[in-house]
């Protein structure tokens, strides 16, 4: 979900807090899967929330990374553009069933990101050229990096890809890599010399300083760290593909941009599509602060490679202060991969009519922010029908249905007066506890500690089905209506806390809460209107007389056959999909070996 095209594109504003946020790019040629829908751009969209409710003046880019070897060398028979469009639809989709509210979601298969990447690498002054060894097929007349080899790395453990070892946290060459043979044909490489760019990344003490200022997590400081401490020295830049970046020099027109140092650079060109005027966000790191989301393996590109580009231009860039990662996200034992096809995938999940407030609530109560997690089944059906859920939506039922009530029985629909409220010491002790734990959850968001603050608001909703149950409303009202009155206008109050405090979390909920309340769908938590002082007087919160509309049920169990069948949904049609993979690339493979069958002396040459 976008701002509309015609609206007025947002610039920092002197004086307010201008919050600049981004999720990594995600690869275009895959289908959005839980891990990283969690990971990156759900995180990121639940902050810019939490921004905009407090009334800070934030932009919320992201868009997808087009210009990897997987969309050259894909499987299916069509450009790398054509992938590009059709998959770029796809995240899109995924995302915007998911709420996710981008203020723009854009691509880098784009001229202004060619504009903003050549420009941005016209001004490094410490590019060196170096011959290097890469590996070709001859047969293929193409060059290879790691993502199109079937290797093992230097470590000798888990298989590489995208030119780096994860076991030992470094960059890999293609040359470093051992038993080596071409993905397309399958086979062996043969080594030829290539001219590149380096670059050399030198970023300690900036490191050190502001993974202070900002409070980075450990994950992010550990990743960092220990790329560095391997050493990088300098690295290769460019890669010999047609598909890319190209550099703006005729010596070097047969060469494009290697993609980690392009991808990165996809935020600034995403929002020059967004605003002409993309230097107000980029280069003013005075007035905007710069909040960067992604999992634990794309840290070091966000901490090392990003702002070494930055940097080394000279130019006065805003740079990142607070780096939020989540840990991996597993399923059946293994981490959840696109590339592997191993997961649960965003067109399946939306497929499955679970709520997407409920997907959302489940991703975030879960999320791996400071150890791996794994996504079961059975642990999305009981968070739907555990007691946070339930509890949230019975108090909201149970108020509303009780105002709805006719005057005989309730109050006609009508919020009533609640004279003596700040004198009546229930009330009065509850507002303390609650206005105490929207301290709380700001504190935490503040922080950035997603999980932390979801925790704190749902809490809420405990405090106020504990303060119902001290009272029996029905006999209440027949035997105190003034006393009636308090409880009930106080309960109210709440529910409009809680809806505004879980929107950046269950949006779809707070909208529904509201609606039921019959109030628009604005949602403020700003200290300007006083609205955080306000939560501890919740019998204040909305005015008397107020009319609400029709209390309707929020959450529906979800039963265990339902869970099953919706499971098998999501993993049957990703089978199909790796099924029909599979048998493509079996044709493809038998026709490579009839190929190969006519041309027996140049494939022993070869070999």
């Amino acid at each position: 979900m976008e701002d509309d095209a015609n609206s007025i594109p947002k610039l920092p504003i002197p004086g307010k807090r201008n919050i600049l946020i981004t999720s990594a790019l995600p690869d275009v040629y895959n289908v959005p899967q839980l891990g990283n829908i969690t990971g990156c751009v759900l995180r990121a969209d639940v902050y810019a929330r939490y921004c905009r409710l407090r009334g800070y003046n934030a932009l919320y880019i992201c868009g997808t990374d087009e210009y990897g070897t997987s969309t050259v060398f894909s499987e299916e028979n069509c450009t790398a553009k054509e992938i590009c469009d059709k998959y770029h639809a796809v995240h899109k989709d995924v995302y915007d069933w998911f709420d996710i509210t981008f203020d723009k979601f854009g691509r880098t298969s784009t001229p202004e990101h060619t504009q903003v990447c050549q420009a941005v690498y016209s001004k490094l002054w410490e590019l060196s050229e170096e011959t290097t060894k890469q590996l070709s097929c001859y047969y293929c007349k193409q060059f290879f990096s790691a993502d199109f080899l079937d290797p093992y790395g230097g470590c000798n453990h888990d298989p590489v890809r995208r030119d780096q070892c994860k076991t030992f946290r470094k960059l890999l060459n293609p040359p470093d890599l051992k038993y080596l043979c071409c993905k397309l044909c399958h086979i062996p490489l043969q080594i030829a010399n290539t001219d590149q760019l380096n670059f050399e990344l030198q970023l300690e003490r900036y490191i050190d300083e502001t993974s202070a200022a900002g409070a980075w997590g450990q994950n992010a400081i550990q990743s960092t760290k220990a790329w560095l401490e391997k050493g990088i020295g300098k690295i290769v830049i460019t890669r010999d593909l047609k598909w890319g970046v190209p550099l703006p020099s005729e010596k070097y027109e047969d060469k494009v941009f290697y993609v980690w140092h392009n991808a990165p650079i996809g935020y600034v060109s995403i929002t020059s599509c967004y605003t002409s005027e993309w230097e107000k966000w980029w280069k003013n790191p005075e007035n905007v602060e710069l909040y960067q989301f992604m999992g634990k393996d794309t840290v070091p590109h966000h901490t090392v490679m990003f702002p070494s580009m930055q940097l080394g231009t000279g130019e006065n860039w805003t740079l990142v202060k607070t780096i939020s990662v989540t840990e991996y996200l597993n399923y059946k034992g293994g981490k959840l991969s696109k590339n592997k096809g191993a997961g649960v995938f965003g067109n399946a999940v939306k497929d499955t009519s679970i709520p997407v407030e409920v997907w959302r609530y489940y991703l975030l109560t879960d999320m791996p922010e400071v150890s791996d997690a794994s996504f079961v089944s059975k642990d999305l059906q009981a968070k739907l029908n555990n007691k946070s859920l339930s509890n949230l939506g019975n108090f909201v039922k149970r108020v509303l249905s009780f105002i709805a009530k006719p005057e005989s029985a309730g109050y006609g629909s009508v919020v009533p007066d609640a004279p003596g409220a700040e004198s009546h010491l229930p009330t009065v002790s509850l507002g303390r506890k609650v206005g105490k734990l929207v301290e709380e959850y700001v504190e935490a968001m503040e922080k950035v500690k997603l999980k932390q603050g979801l925790k704190t608001a749902m809490s809420i909703s405990v405090e106020g089905n504990r303060y119902l149950q001290e009272f029996q409303l029905r006999k209440l009202d027949r035997t105190d209506k003034p006393y009636c009155a308090i409880v009930i206008r106080t309960a109210a109050g709440l529910i409009h806390l809680l809806a505004q405090l879980l929107e950046p979390f269950m949006p779809s909920f707070s909208r529904e809460v509201f609606k039921q309340m019959n109030l628009p769908p604005h949602f403020s938590l700003s200290d300007e209107r006083g609205e955080v002082l306000q939560a501890s007087r919740p019998w204040k919160i909305l005015p008397p007389s107020h009319m609400i509309g029709t209390p309707q049920l929020l959450f529906k169990e979800l039963k265990g056959e339902e869970m099953q069948q919706y499971v098998e949904k999501c993993l049957a049609d990703r089978c199909a999909s790796d099924a029909a993979a599979s048998r493509r690339r079996a044709r493809r493979h038998a026709a490579r070996i009839r190929r190969y069958a006519e041309e027996p002396a140049n494939l022993i040459t070869r070999l």
